[in-house]
C-alpha cells in the first residue's frame, strides 16, 4: 500500500486524515513545512496548522501552551533541531509539565546526508532519552509510521518520533498489527540476536540473508520503541540465541546499544557488539557512502555477529 511512498507524504497524509476526525490536533513547523510534509496542511487546516519560521525554541513553547488548553500539538523540525536545540524547552515546557506533545524530527543520523554535519544529529536519542516521561520511536518504513500515528495521537504524553523523509524499503505488509510497547519479531533464528532500528532493520535483514548462506541463523528484532524499549522481547531473544547485535543509525553512546545493554547488564548478560556511529561527528556524504565509512554496511553487522558468537561461554 505505502510501497515507493516518501515517508514523509505518509506522514502528511495521515496528519490530514486524522485533522479531519480530531479538531485536538495541530501542527506547527518551524520553516520546513515542505521538506517535512506538512506543507499542504495549511490549506485544509488554516486555523490549525502554524509556521513559526526558523524559531524551534519557540515552536516547543507555543506547543505546550496549547496542549494546556486541551490541543494535541505535532512539532516538526530536522532531528537536530527538534532534540539537542530544544532540550530545555522539552524538559520544562513539556515533559516536566506534563503537556501533550508529540515532536517529530525528520532526517536522523546519517539520513541527512547532504545538509552535512550540523544537521546531522548522531545524538538525539540519546540527548532525550534521560529525560522522564518522554517516549522515542523510529518508524521503520511507511507502514509502520502509518500504523503507529493514531496510538502515538492516543498516547496522552511526550512522543518523539525519528522519521526518514524519504522512500524506504517496505519491511511490513497490510496485515501488520503494531503496538507501540511491543518490539517486532522480523526473523526468527537461534545463533546471534540483531536488534535493529530504522533504517538498519533493512540492512539487518541482508547481513542475515549473508550469515544463513554460511549456516549462520540471525534473529532480527525491530526496537521501534527505544524508550520504553521491551524488555521482555530483548531478555527472551538474548536467552535464545546467546549472542547480540544492536544495529542503529545514531551514536552508539545512549541510543540503542545503550538501551539494549542496559537491560542485558541486569537481566542477562551476554557477547555484545554494537554497530553504529562510533561517537563521531557527522559530514556531507550521500547515505551509502556514509553507511561503509561508519561500519554499518550488511558486511559490518555480518562482522559483528561472527565475534559476538565467537564469544559464546
Amino acid at each position: 500500500m505505502y510501497e515507493n511512498k516518501e515517508m514523509r507524504a505518509v506522514f502528511g497524509e495521515m496528519l490530514e486524515a486524522m485533522m479531519a476526525k480530531d479538531e485536538r490536533i495541530v501542527v506547527i513547523d518551524a520553516d520546513l513545512a515542505r521538506a517535512n510534509g506538512t506543507f499542504n496542511l495549511r490549506d485544509k487546516y488554516p486555523d490549525r496548522a502554524f509556521d513559526v519560521g526558523i524559531a524551534e525554541a519557540n515552536m516547543t513553547s507555543i506547543a505546550a501552551g496549547m496542549a494546556s488548553y486541551g490541543f494535541v500539538p505535532f512539532i516538526t523540525s530536522f532531528t537536530p533541531f527538534a532534540s539537542r536545540r530544544i532540550c530545555d524547552q522539552v524538559a520544562i515546557s513539556i515533559t516536566y509539565a506534563k503537556r501533550n506533545v508529540k515532536i517529530v524530527g525528520t532526517d536522523p543520523g546519517i539520513s541527512a546526508e547532504l545538509n552535512g554535519g550540523t544537521h546531522m544529529s548522531m545524538e538525539d536519542i540519546g540527548v532525550l532519552r534521560s529525560i522522564p516521561n518522554i517516549v522515542i520511536f523510529e518508524p521503520v518504513d511507511a507502514m509502520q509510521l502509518a500504523k503507529a500515528l493514531p496510538q502515538i495521537v492516543d498516547y496522552d504524553g511526550v512522543v518523539y518520533i525519528r522519521m526518514f523523509r524519504k522512500v524506504v524499503p517496505a519491511i511490513f505488509g497490510d496485515d501488520y498489527k503494531f503496538d507501540l510497547f511491543k518490539a517486532d519479531t522480523v526473523r526468527e533464528g537461534k545463533d546471534v540476536t540483531l536488534f535493529a532500528s530504522g533504517i538498519m532493520v533493512a540492512e539487518s535483514i541482508k547481513a542475515a540473508d549473508l550469515l544463513k548462506a554460511e549456516g549462520i541463523e540471525a534473529e532480527i528484532i525491530n526496537i521501534h520503541t527505544i524508550k520504553p524499549i521491551d524488555r521482555e522481547a530483548v531478555v527472551n531473544s538474548a536467552k535464545k540465541t546467546g549472542a547480540v547485535v544492536t544495529c542503529e543509525n545514531h551514536n552508539v553512546v545512549g541510543g540503542l546499544k545503550s538501551a539494549v545493554a542496559e537491560v542485558l547488564i541486569e537481566e542477562c548478560p551476554v557477547p555484545m557488539k554494537a554497530i553504529g556511529v562510533q561517537d563521531h561527528f557527522g559530514e556531507v556524504a550521500k547515505i551509502d557512502y556514509l553507511k561503509k565509512k561508519y561500519h554499518m554496511t550488511a558486511e559490518d553487522i555480518v562482522a559483528a555477529a561472527k565475534e559476538a558468537i565467537s564469544k559464546k561461554k
